[in-house]
């Protein structure tokens, strides 16, 4: 039996693929599975809708820039890179979301090309970078809507598009098997812990209390 984290064979990414449709299966499958944990499995409630929608907004869109960050640093470099989405984990993740418990594996760039230790680190960087960034952007959001006063919709949103992004930036960062942290740390361990460091501030210290704090600095 084929290894689910093994690179696909070489004539697949010879004969390219259809990154957007693999992308958006990515996101479509990985957005399901967050939103049915979010409402307890229960998919005929009306609050599946906009649980969906949130989840679509936040998590699937960190996966999606998440992966796009990975080949665009990549064909930067002048290396082939494909997107394809891994079936059987992505029916998996939504099996899974049932039981209350989400795990998301919907795919992973693949690419060939001659390239450094340093160009392979920071094609591997770019994905939790990226998901960092969106944290980021996610407080602004949330720091806004506490001062105009938004909907609750937008605070939804923008406390679970933090919370989720910086999540998924510091867990791609385990150094070990496929995951971003193996390469960051094989290319330059200074980087790996300051950026292991980043996602620890985001994913756990800003959170909570000391969360709400920061934000009432500027209310």
């Amino acid at each position: 039996m084929r290894n689910i984290f093994s690179e696909p064979d070489t004539d697949i990414l010879g004969r390219g693929t259809n990154d957007n449709f693999e992308l958006l299966k990515a996101w479509g499958g990985t957005s399901l599975a967050f939103a049915v944990v979010q409402v307890g499995g229960q998919v005929f409630n009306l609050a599946f809708v906009p649980a969906l929608a949130l989840a679509a907004l936040t998590c699937g869109i960190g996966f999606l820039l998440h992966e796009l960050g990975h080949r665009v640093v990549a064909r930067s470099y002048g290396a082939e890179a494909h997107f394809i989405a891994n079936n059987g984990w992505l029916l998996i993740s939504i099996l899974l979301a049932f039981t209350g418990f989400f795990i998301a594996a919907p795919g992973a760039v693949w690419h060939r090309g001659h390239l450094t230790k340093r160009q392979g680190g920071l094609i591997a960087l770019a994905g939790p970078a990226t998901n960092y960034v969106l944290a980021i952007l996610f407080l602004i959001l949330l720091i806004i809507a506490v001062i105009v006063e938004a909907p609750e919709w937008v605070f939804q949103l923008s406390q679970m598009g933090f919370y989720i992004n910086g999540w998924l930036g510091l867990f791609n960062m385990i150094p070990a098997g496929p995951f971003d942290g193996a390469k960051v740390l094989n290319w330059s361990p200074l980087v790996f812990g300051i950026t292991v460091a980043i996602g620890i501030l985001l994913a756990f210290v800003l959170q909570g209390r000391t969360l709400f704090s920061l934000i009432s600095l500027f209310t």
